[in-house]
């Protein structure tokens, strides 16, 4: 396992964390497996967004004396007053139900304001006794870091800026990366991805993820998978399925990117997860399927490292991720640069790699 900081926080977290939502109405046996299986492969992470009393008992029991060494993604205004998984904006409802949470859990390391997706999403929570009660938690201490979810790269653009949370929980693959900001990506996991949306990187989500690495706002990707649809031959909609590598490899790449978690619900598919460290790079190059997608990524850089490797050792992929967080920024590296354009041979999405390099040096 490998962990990088979560923003700000001064968390350190496995870059493979554990979504629990499949281990809901699990008996306990299934989820103790699951959750040991997580925690001797050395994850650190889980989300456990889920409102029913019976899953958190279980994930705290399971947890047992390793409650202090796992960092808990809770969720305020997750109910299940109407359906499973409900959205409360109440606070009543909502003190309820998170106030269950954290005597389960004893404190919650990272609460995150459940789903904001709209303007009006938006309102009901900041602008509401909402988030005085988050902010309140903090303050005592029940909370260590308050968070956001969201599936909605405008939306969560303007959450990002009020400068509250640090954490973003945000649904992040290469399908969705590709699709039109107000694209409802929810219900292409649930109802089919439609090709037709599929039209390059869209700035707004690649900007979200720059914005997020420049104000230190740690990311915690969900829907890695499209909800299996990725890697699926029948509901994928690129030229043939991606892997579970492949996709965990994409969001890992991505600017400000902590953690992927990744829904388990036996210690097989942890197992299966955890093979992201033991497969070839070939394995996880997620290029070649994205680049056959007509000609959308002509000129942009993916960070798929395909250029290397560089006679000058430069990491060519750093040095472009870099360049787009913050344009017009200097870096010493790029000097070892000698022109040879050997890393344009290899990329196999036109991207002018030696003018980037030499704006870079002329800043």
């Amino acid at each position: 396992m490998k962990y990088r900081n979560l923003g700000k926080t001064g968390l350190t977290v496995s870059e493979i964390g554990l979504g629990c939502e499949h281990l809901d109405g699990k008996p306990y046996k299934q989820t103790k497996a699951t959750i040991n299986a997580a925690l001797d492969s050395g994850v650190n992470i889980l989300d456990c967004f889920m409102p029913g009393t019976e899953i958190r008992e279980n994930i705290a029991k399971a947890l047992d004396n390793s409650r202090s060494d796992v960092i808990i993604q809770g969720a305020i205004c997750s109910s299940d007053l109407r359906q499973q998984y409900d959205i409360s904006r109440d606070i009543t409802v909502v003190r309820k139900y998170f106030e269950e949470m954290l005597k389960i859990f004893g404190y919650v390391d990272i609460a995150m304001l459940f789903i904001i997706d709209s303007d009006k999403d938006f309102t009901d929570v900041f602008e509401t006794e909402i988030i005085e009660y988050a902010l309140a938690l903090k303050q005592k201490g029940d909370i260590r870091h308050i968070g956001f979810s969201s599936h909605n790269p405008a939306t969560a653009r303007r959450i990002v800026e009020t400068d509250i949370p640090e954490v973003m929980f945000f649904s992040l693959n290469p399908a969705f990366d590709m699709m039109p900001p107000d694209a409802e990506t929810i219900k292409q996991v649930f109802e089919g991805f439609d090709p037709s949306l599929i039209n390059g990187i869209d700035p707004t989500r690649a900007e979200l993820y720059k914005l997020c690495d420049r104000k230190n706002i740690g990311i915690t990707a969900m829907k890695t998978l499209g909800g299996g649809k990725l890697i699926s031959k029948e509901h994928t909609p690129f030229t043939k399925p991606l892997t579970v590598q492949q996709c965990t490899h994409y969001a890992l790449t991505r600017p400000a990117v902590a953690s992927v978690m990744l829904g388990c619900q036996s210690a097989a598919e942890v197992e299966e997860t955890l093979k992201y460290y033991t497969v070839s790079d070939n394995k996880r190059d997620f290029a070649e399927i994205m680049g056959s997608m007509r000609n959308d990524f002509k000129g942009s850089c993916v960070y798929c490292g395909h250029c290397q490797p560089c006679p000058s050792n430069i990491g060519i992929a750093a040095v472009m991720k870099q360049l787009d967080i913050v344009p017009y920024t200097p870096l010493a590296s790029v000097g070892e640069c000698v022109d040879c354009g050997s890393c344009e041979e290899r990329c196999p999405f036109g991207v002018p790699i030696r003018q980037r390099m030499r704006e870079a040096k002329n800043v």
